[in-house]
């Protein structure tokens, strides 16, 4: 993962103004910076968003395609997740990269093994034969921290703006059989994300912990708690990452705070998705795909 060098000053700086619930840009321990949210950024995927939490910058696409459904899920579809670590930092690129994507994949992975997060059984379009697999392609075009709140953000809202057409099963009279796909482009099916998790990173700095940490932050801090939490506030799963520890009281005011931040989280995100879709076609695109 991306991080910066920092002498002992600044790192004293930091952690002071931390325990002051004051931090170098002005924000309170529990404050996210301001996000940039875009759906359908990407013409060629069933949905796409774009996130750019100031200087960390994510784009995910999702494409849906007909497979077959798992022998363990026969009545159900799976999503499937890809994370390319191309972003300019020199220590992401090779084997760097390739250890964060799957440790990023991995995540989400186990965020959306929950059996509510995604209707699965929605895409399954006859059992044991047919079902809609979601490829999720995530794009880290810039780390700038707090990289797995971002993607869970993006992710989310990109399955927001999934379409997927609707197809029917017919059967011949010898019982072959085939799928017909809708030619109307408008007559698809959409995902409820309603129970889809965001995922809430707290980073232990000193005796108190912080959301949403800077790559400065992130270097004062020995360990971190991503929470995955959903929109009414449950918490899916947890992972602990870092050389340092966590104490048990710590670890259950983090998520305490994680579940308070992220209900936060979830109603900014879900009235910024539905203030977009109002406008419709008529929204002026102003990602650099636009």
């Amino acid at each position: 993962m991306a991080s910066v060098v920092l002498s002992e000053a600044e790192k004293l700086y930091i952690v002071h103004g931390v325990q002051e619930d004051l931090r170098v840009d002005g924000r309170g321990c529990e404050d996210y910076r301001c996000a940039e949210v875009e759906t359908d950024v990407v013409s060629n995927t069933s949905g796409s968003a774009r996130v750019k939490l100031v200087e960390t910058d994510i784009l995910v696409g999702i494409k849906a395609e007909m497979g077959t459904p798992k022998l363990e899920k026969p009545n159900e579809g799976y999503l499937e997740f890809f994370v390319d670590c191309s972003s300019n930092s020199p220590e992401l690129e090779g084997r760097g990269g390739e250890e964060l994507g799957t440790d990023i994949a991995n995540t989400l992975y186990r965020v959306f093994s929950c059996e509510n997060s995604v209707d699965l059984k929605s895409l399954c379009i006859n059992p044991k034969e047919h079902c809609w697999v979601l490829y999720v392609d995530v794009l880290l075009l810039e780390c700038g921290g707090n990289i797995f709140d971002a993607i869970s953000i993006a992710v989310k809202a990109a399955l927001f703006n999934t379409r997927i057409p609707k197809v029917r099963v017919l059967e011949d009279e010898e019982g072959t059989k085939e799928i017909e796909l809708s030619d109307d482009p408008y007559d698809c099916m959409r995902l409820s994300v309603d129970e889809v998790p965001c995922i809430v990173t707290l980073s232990k700095i000193g005796y108190r912990h912080v959301v949403d940490a800077t790559l400065q932050e992130e270097a004062c801090s020995l360990a971190s708690l991503l929470i995955s939490v959903t929109s009414k506030g449950a918490i899916t799963s947890m992972k602990k990452v870092g050389k340092g520890s966590l104490d048990p009281e710590s670890i259950f005011e983090m998520m305490e705070t994680g579940q308070r931040v992220g209900k936060s989280l979830h109603t900014a995100l879900q009235k910024i998705l539905d203030e977009e879709e109002s406008f419709g076609t008529s929204r002026s695109k102003v990602g650099f795909l636009g």
